[in-house]
């Protein structure tokens, strides 16, 4: 005899999905998909915000949908991640885009890639060892946004080692060096090119500050920086040349964001399930590198200390990845490819420029606190630890 349930009274309530709610039955299609069976009768849902406080130009909500269903066996619980994502025209910070610039700016940032990569083949195409999260729905709308319906994925919480990044960046090696994902590797139309971000994030966020005698002159900047100052300007004189050398580099199929917190470990499993394919277009080899490496110290998950231990092994196991699927790419390719990309994307941008202006902000009302001047220390530390690793790598690689 089937036991009986009583949904929670005052919880069938979705609003805070707007116009991307789907209907009850489409919802219960969704659900019926998710756990492998014909059908199911939808006994209650709610939806609320994701707690997600990393800001994205093409994300524009992330919300949980759980309830309840009932498959023929009694009700269960289910939970729905919700994606909503959107041409950067969208954004609340493309006000801040001057308005004859505005055309290009948009036309500049791809966003399309997330959608039709959930709504690809491509989990059927990755190696051995990677995975992805399963979209149960894909609803592209002639507004230049999307919303992507998908599992949720229980990752382990374990923190992240030198290990883990080691064998992601062998998995990664084989993806980029994989013929299968090649066929995927340009879904996105949208063309991008790295003229287009030397162009904007470069010039109008970063040369200034970088070029500005006076960030010199901050105590935290000078302390941290001052070192590195002649490096940086003149990584920055030969900005072109870089981006010349990376336009012009082996290009491979490339997530483009593989940050220890887009490569998710489920709890026993020694894989990883890619999340977050914003930026999945064919880029330089060894462009993952970046962001393994990085990611985790920009959100200060990982302390900056061993980034060259690390760099070395995650460069030599990705190049053992690439060979693992019949790609054979001299080392010392890989390496100098790896140096270009983490200077324009990281080394160059690496002052904390937009604490350096919060500051002045807090300041000019006399707010600024111990623990922001803590902060600041600390992020300028680790921010210069990246940006020394960056000159060094691309110094080491130089022809000649």
């Amino acid at each position: 005899m089937k036991a009986t349930f009583t949904p929670p009274a005052g919880v069938d309530r979705r609003e805070v999905l707007g116009a991307d709610d789907v209907s009850d039955a489409e919802l219960a299609a969704m659900v019926a998909d998710l756990w492998g069976v014909d059908t199911v009768d939808l006994l209650d849902s709610t939806a609320e915000p994701v707690a997600y406080d990393v800001p994205s130009i093409l994300t524009g909500a992330r919300t949980w949908v759980r309830g309840h269903a009932d498959a023929g066996d009694g009700p269960r619980e289910f939970t729905l991640f919700v994606k909503h994502v959107h041409s950067w025209r969208h954004s609340p910070a493309f006000a801040g885009v001057p308005p004859h610039l505005r055309e290009w700016a948009a036309s500049s940032v791809p966003w399309r890639a997330e959608p039709l990569v959930y709504a690809s083949d491509l989990a059927d195409r990755l190696p051995s060892g990677l995975g992805m999260a399963r979209a149960v729905r894909v609803e592209e709308r002639p507004d230049e946004t999307a919303v992507i319906w998908m599992e949720v994925v229980e990752s382990d919480p374990v923190p992240w080692e030198a290990d883990d990044s080691v064998r992601a960046a062998r998995l990664l090696g084989r993806m980029s060096a994989s013929p299968r994902v090649a066929e995927l590797a340009a879904i996105d139309p949208q063309p991008w090119h790295v003229d287009d971000y030397v162009a904007g994030r470069l010039t109008f966020t970063v040369l200034p500050g970088l070029q500005d005698a006076s960030t010199w002159q901050h105590p935290r900047v000078d302390q941290h920086f001052g070192d590195l100052r002649d490096g940086l300007l003149d990584a920055a004189a030969r900005l072109d040349a870089l981006a010349r050398e990376f336009a012009t580099a082996r290009h491979l199929a490339s997530h483009g964001d593989a940050c220890p917190n887009n490569l998710l470990r489920r709890e026993g499993d020694p894989g990883f399930t890619l999340i977050d394919f914003g930026f999945w277009h064919p880029q330089p080899v060894g462009f993952d590198l970046c962001q393994l490496l990085v990611g985790d110290i920009q959100i200060g998950r990982q302390d900056v200390g061993d980034l060259p231990e690390r760099a070395a092994a995650c460069v030599a196991a990705y190049g053992a990845g690439l060979a693992d699927e019949g790609l054979d790419v001299p080392l010392a390719e890989v390496r100098r490819s790896h140096a270009v990309c983490l200077m324009l994307f990281n080394g160059l941008p690496s002052l904390p420029l937009e604490m350096l202006a919060e500051e002045a902000a807090l300041d000019a009302e006399d707010e600024v606190t111990d623990d922001f001047r803590a902060g600041l220390d600390h992020w300028a530390r680790q921010r210069a630890g990246i940006a020394r690793y960056a000159l060094e790598v691309l110094a080491d690689t130089e022809a000649g």
